[in-house]
C-alpha cells in the first residue's frame, strides 16, 4: 500500500524555524532549521517512551518543549517508505507520534499559533546519515547516539529544499527534486 507524504509549500506557515523528527522504535532524532528555513542542524536524541497504547510520556513532552523553545512554525516527521513508495513497518510509529504531537499542539494555548505537523518522505535518510558519519570517522558506538539526529537533519533538509523550490514557482517531487511542467 502506498503511503503519501505531505507536499512542501502547501499551506506554508511562512518564515520561521522548522523542526524535523526521525521517529524510531527506541529513539527520536530531532533537528531544527535556521530562522530562514534554509539549513537543518541537529538538536538532540530523545529516548522513545510512548507506546501505541500508552498515555503520552516524557518523549512527547520533551518534543513539545523543543517546539516551544525554538518557536517552530512547522514540524516535519519522517515517513518511512521503501523505494517503491510503500510504507515500511515503522510507518505506524511515525504516524502515531505525529498524531500525538498534533493533538497536543492543538490543545496548547501557550503558543501564538499551532504549527502544522507534516509527514515527510524519508527514503534512504538513515542510510545517507550512517554513510556520512562513517566517512567522517565517527565510531560505531558514538554513531548510534547521533545517527537519529543525523537522519532528522536529512529529513528536515530535504523538506526545506523541496519547500524552497515549491515556493519559488517550481513543482517538486517529495524528495525536493525539481520537476518541470511538460
Amino acid at each position: 500500500m502506498a503511503v503519501e507524504p505531505d507536499k512542501p509549500g502547501v499551506d506554508d506557515p511562512g518564515p520561521g524555524r522548522r523542526l524535523g523528527l526521525d521517529v524510531g522504535t527506541v529513539r527520536i532524532g530531532v533537528a531544527v532549521s535556521d530562522r530562514e528555513a534554509r539549513m537543518a542542524m541537529p538538536v538532540e536524541t530523545v529516548q522513545r517512551e510512548t507506546g501505541f497504547k500508552d498515555r503520552d510520556k516524557g518523549d512527547i513532552d520533551r518534543i513539545l518543549e523543543i517546539i516551544r523553545e525554538y518557536e517552530a512554525v512547522e514540524v516535519a516527521v519522517g515517513l518511512p517508505r521503501d523505494l517503491k513508495g510503500n510504507g515500511s513497518k515503522s510507518v505506524k510509529h511515525a504516524k502515531e507520534i505525529a498524531f500525538r504531537i498534533r493533538r497536543r499542539l492543538a490543545k496548547d494555548d501557550t503558543m501564538k499559533t499551532t504549527p502544522p505537523v507534516r509527514l515527510v518522505d524519508e527514503r534512504l535518510t538513515t542510510v545517507v546519515a550512517t554513510s556520512a558519519l562513517r566517512a567522517s570517522g565517527v565510531s560505531e558506538k558514538r554513531g548510534r547516539s547521533v545517527i537519529d539526529q543525523a537522519a532528522a537533519v536529512e529529513i528536515l533538509q530535504s523538506w526545506l529544499d523541496a519547500r524552497h523550490f515549491a515556493l519559488n514557482g517550481h513543482q517538486t517531487s517529495n524528495l525536493g527534486d525539481e520537476v518541470r511542467e511538460p
